[in-house]
């Protein structure tokens, strides 16, 4: 109903599984990699619980589409079967011809030769049960004994066990310990965080199409509180806030929206309830802002748990205080000129392109190098620096010795488009091994991948397989520091913030001084933020830096699309 109101292609809180929308929290990378490697790992069952509504069917989606072609699959949806039943779905799913006499045994011997010509065929055979913890224990049984079907060096049938925790309680029963015992991968998916909440709802904004921000901060809190960070019931919420904003003729949910949207799907209060003491309600309304006003000035975070090559990198380093400078116009201020990084040559050596290989073949070809230092190498190609003359224990090290800063995200195609910056992805194979490459060009749906000797151009689609979302590139800071910029604050970095502006094409008042970040500055980067598809609470962090920077003319930053986002016109 509301979509072409807000400009979506689709709704965007649809409660049907579409990988599309899958947005990779640290915490769902977690399980997709234990997935991955379990599946690979040659044998046992891989164990995947998780609350209602947590995306569990979701992560099975995403991991189907990951998985190489030499893996055949049969998902089990419906739990309420009989062994007999169980097996004859089996064998339906992976296209066996059930015998004429379809009795336990001839089923079982019937998967047994399957098995073993995949094997023979250098194929993988995995099967999936959602909803396992409803199995009744002569199933479960059943599929413990499906793992004795072998060869002398491994298992010919690899099982993925996904459901509710009460499947932890029914395998903790003595019967289940010689199931339990084979379990090798095992992770439980916890909810959403309240960064990741937001995440969440600005990602699938995103893929329905949205080219501004639809929740204000305060209302994506709001809905993480009554939420608790569930997806399903994220999704359910925002559905009914966005309907209502439409009912009332707005184009943003705010915090009064979202409080009256919970109260319709029941997630809040009801208003028949008693009404609190008047001073209690003070002092939980102090609580509530203040929390908003924590969690909106929050600096961005460098996600938990991530990688080796990530977990190495040192730090930046904390900027220098900004030194208070006299509050001239912006007509009469002298312009802040910065100090860029050595700037991109003219002519940069580019690798020659080649036939199109398979990521199979980069995981395995030794001429392909896929080791971090070369992939640093590549990028700093790409600044006009050479790696090898500057120094430091880490790429990131060096980069910051050189001028430059690392950001380390995880996020998605659409994350690094809008970056528009050669960025290097961290792909992991089918045995677990980590491949760090650089990412040199993006287009529509292909991604070139660029290695000293040769470019690679892969689908988007291949490269999904082997990338949970990972990456890393450089970016150049202005000269007055990449400290947090907000309002209230005077100083040089404020007059670089309005000089970007200005040039990005939002014209700055000489009746204020340059060096004052005032409320009218402070809605000027909110709309900057919404144009590029950023968290618009009007400080000009990392990621807001980054875009200005595009628009400084001291900056020449390397680029991986064709088209950049294009500076407003009045």
């Amino acid at each position: 109903m509301y979509n072409q109101y807000f400009g979506l292609k689709e709704n965007p809180f649809a409660l049907s599984p579409d990988p599309r929308y899958l947005y990779l929290s640290q915490r769902h990378q977690d399980a997709l990699a234990h997935l991955m490697y379990g599946i690979t790992g040659g044998g046992g069952f891989v164990l995947l619980t998780g609350e209602v509504g947590t995306g569990k069917t979701l992560m099975i989606r995403a991991l189907l589409q990951r998985l190489p072609e030499s893996v055949d699959v049969a998902l089990v949806l419906y739990p309420f079967l009989s062994v007999r039943e169980f097996m004859m779905a089996l064998c339906d799913d992976l296209h066996i011809a059930k015998p004429s006499e379809p009795s336990l045994k001839a089923l079982i011997d019937t998967l047994n030769t399957f098995l073993l010509e995949n094997h023979a065929k250098g194929r993988r055979t995995v099967l999936i049960v959602d909803e396992a913890h409803r199995l009744n224990r002569d199933v479960l049984e059943q599929i413990r004994l499906l793992t004795n079907l072998e060869t002398t060096k491994e298992k010919l049938l690899q099982i993925v066990l996904v459901g509710q925790p009460e499947l932890n309680e029914v395998l903790a029963q003595p019967e289940m310990r010689q199931l339990t015992q084979r379990i090798t991968a095992r992770y439980d998916l916890q909810a959403l965080t309240a960064h990741d909440t937001r995440a969440y709802v600005q990602h699938r904004g995103r893929v329905a199409g949205a080219t501004t921000q639809l929740f204000s901060s305060p209302a994506l809190w709001w809905a993480h509180r009554l939420t608790h960070g569930v997806p399903r019931l994220i999704n359910i919420l925002c559905d009914r806030a966005l309907l209502a904003t439409y009912a009332r003729g707005r184009h943003k949910v705010n915090l009064a929206i979202m409080r009256t949207a919970a109260r319709e799907v029941e997630f809040g209060p009801r208003t028949a309830r008693r009404r609190l003491p008047i001073a209690l309600a003070v002092v939980l309304t102090a609580i509530v802002v203040g929390a908003v006003i924590v969690w909106q000035l929050a600096p961005e975070r460098i996600p938990a748990r991530l990688s080796v090559w990530i977990a190495q990198l040192s730090p930046t380093r904390e900027p220098q205080p900004e030194s208070r400078v006299e509050s001239p116009s912006v007509a009469a201020s002298e312009p802040v000129t910065s100090t860029p990084a050595p700037p991109v040559p003219n002519a940069v050596t580019t690798p020659a392109a080649v036939p199109a290989a398979s990521l199979a073949q980069i995981f395995t070809d030794p001429t392909i190098p896929t080791d971090t230092n070369t992939a640093f190498e590549r990028l700093f190609t790409h600044w006009g620096l050479v790696y090898a003359e500057h120094t430091g224990s880490t790429g990131c090290e060096r980069a910051q010795n050189a001028g430059l800063r690392c950001l380390f995200e995880s996020g998605t195609w659409n994350n690094l488009r809008l970056l528009n910056r050669p960025a290097i992805i961290e792909l992991v194979d089918e045995s677990g091994n980590r491949h760090h490459v650089l990412v040199s060009k993006l287009t529509e749906d292909r991604v070139t991948l660029e290695f000293p000797d040769r470019l690679i151009e892969l689908p988007m689609t291949e490269i999904d397989r082997a990338w949970f979302g990972k990456y890393l590139l450089l970016w150049d800071p202005p000269a007055v520091g990449d400290r947090a910029i907000r309002r209230g604050m005077r100083s040089a970095s404020v007059v670089w913030v309005r000089e970007a502006l200005a040039r990005y094409g939002i014209p700055q008042s000489s009746s204020v001084p340059a060096d004052l970040f005032d409320a009218s500055l402070e809605a000027q980067v909110k709309d900057f933020q919404r144009r590029h598809q950023l968290q618009d609470d009007g400080i000009v962090g990392k990621m807001t830096l980054i875009y200005l920077r595009t628009y400084d003319s001291n900056a020449q930053s390397p680029q991986i699309t064709a088209v950049s986002v294009a500076p407003v016109t009045r």
